[in-house]
């Protein structure tokens, strides 16, 4: 598990390189246009991977059979025999054709993955506004009875500390409450037993990358919050979280933009599949 963070820790280093160049319009369109945009842009890509990676006349071959035995139901409702036998070749064609999508399913996963990664940088949570509060947690390892570091926030111009430092001893974890100040993107500081840890804060209207979680070092973690550096397993904090407010929306809302997403780019996938002639 270690090595497979490591590998997704350096995808990583690519996939932020081209989300901050490719998906920087999203700042200026409005959410539900940006987001049936990307959806759109992923269907078509989808499909063509998906026509060059898989064998388009075995599933035109199993696609002609069902139809063939579905027909036969039409035509042959009386006969036992004709029904068993069609709705079993009915039922090995589904099997058939998820069989054939195997090999288009798995070259696509890594590069959706990294892209939806990418994405709930932009969706999954708002910036926070000025005025507005928020929690900002750090994890530190170690069993409840290891004994604390010394952990400071330093002063920043562009956050203001309400509250905190709170231990939350069973957790292992320290918050502090802080109020928004200027726009833009920030880096806090804190220092653990002397050392400088930073954290990005987004702070502004409108749509703006947003990482809400620095990660620890699980694959898992560093594949859904990709923005920012991942703490290594022998570092003594394990994960950095900001609590920034859910964005409103049915298409480019939090959790709803991955709803959208999925819909729409099987929507338009299915539109240009036969102006690119590939059999699904």
């Amino acid at each position: 598990m270690a090595a497979l963070a490591q590998i997704i820790a350096w995808l990583n280093v690519v996939a932020n390189y081209l989300g901050e160049l490719l998906l920087a319009p999203i700042a200026w369109l409005p959410g539900w246009l940006s987001s049936t945009i990307v959806a759109a842009a992923l269907g078509l890509v989808m499909l063509i991977v998906f026509k060059y990676t898989s064998r388009q006349q075995a599933i035109h071959r199993v696609r002609d059979d069902v139809k063939a035995h579905l027909l036969a139901l039409k035509l042959f409702p009386d006969s036992l025999s004709v029904t068993f036998r069609a709705q079993g070749r009915i039922l090995w064609g589904a099997f058939a054709l998820l069989l054939l999508a195997i090999v288009p399913m798995l070259v696509m996963i890594v590069p959706v993955s990294l892209l939806l990664g990418q994405l709930s940088l932009w969706y999954q949570s708002r910036p926070l506004r000025v005025g507005e509060e928020a929690v900002i947690t750090m994890q530190l390892a170690g069993a409840a009875e290891t004994p604390w570091p010394d952990v400071a926030l330093e002063p920043a111009p562009a956050a203001d500390v309400v509250a905190g430092p709170v231990r939350i001893r069973s957790q292992r974890e320290i918050c502090w409450n802080l109020k928004a100040r200027e726009n833009g993107y920030h880096r806090l500081l804190l220092r653990v037993n002397g050392e400088p840890v930073e954290k990005e804060l987004a702070v502004g209207d409108g749509f703006m990358r947003t990482s809400a979680d620095r990660p620890g070092w699980c694959w898992s973690d560093i594949l859904l919050q990709p923005g920012e550096a991942p703490f290594h397993l022998d570092s003594t904090v394990q994960a950095i979280r900001i609590d920034y407010p859910s964005r409103a929306s049915w298409t480019s809302g939090t959790d709803w933009w991955l709803v959208y997403c999925f819909a729409a780019s099987m929507f338009f996938a299915w539109c240009f599949r036969p102006l690119l002639k590939v059999n699904l």
